[in-house]
C-alpha cells in the first residue's frame, strides 16, 4: 500500500511541476518572439495604468518588414513623443521609410486598421 501511495504522490507532484512551468515558459517564449512589453506603460485616461499601447501590425504600417529590433526601436520612439505632433511627425517619418522599403520589395504598403496616435491621444498619453 506504501507504494501505490507513494507512486500517486510522486506522479501528483510531477503534474503539478509542470502545470507551474508551463505558463512561464510559454511566457518566454512570446517574450522571444514578440519582443519586451513595458512593466509600466503609460499612463491611460485618468492617470491609471491598463493594459498600456500595444503596437503591432494593426495600427503601424510595415510592421511585417520590421526586425524585432526595429518594433522595439519603433515602441520606444512612439511611447517616448510628449505631443501628438511630435508623435504624427515620427509616424509621417516612419511610413515614408517603409513605403519605400516596400517598393524595393515590389509591395504596397496596407493603411494600418487604427492610427497609434490617434489611440494614444484618446487614451491620454498627451497633455
Amino acid at each position: 500500500m506504501n507504494n501505490t501511495y507513494g507512486f500517486s504522490r510522486i506522479a501528483f507532484m510531477s503534474v503539478l511541476g509542470a502545470a507551474l512551468a508551463f505558463p512561464l515558459a510559454a511566457q518566454n517564449v512570446w517574450a522571444a518572439q514578440n519582443g519586451p512589453v513595458a512593466q509600466n506603460p503609460a499612463p491611460g485616461p485618468g492617470g491609471g495604468r491598463g493594459r498600456g499601447m500595444r503596437f503591432s501590425q494593426d495600427n503601424t504600417p510595415g510592421w511585417q518588414m520590421m526586425t524585432p529590433g526595429e518594433q522595439a526601436t519603433h515602441r520606444e520612439k512612439m511611447l517616448s513623443a510628449k505631443t501628438y505632433e511630435e508623435c504624427k511627425t515620427f509616424q509621417v517619418e516612419h511610413r515614408a521609410l517603409m513605403e519605400q522599403r516596400a517598393k524595393e520589395l515590389g509591395k504596397t504598403l496596407p493603411v494600418p486598421r487604427q492610427n497609434g496616435c490617434d489611440r494614444m491621444k484618446s487614451g491620454g498619453y498627451f497633455k
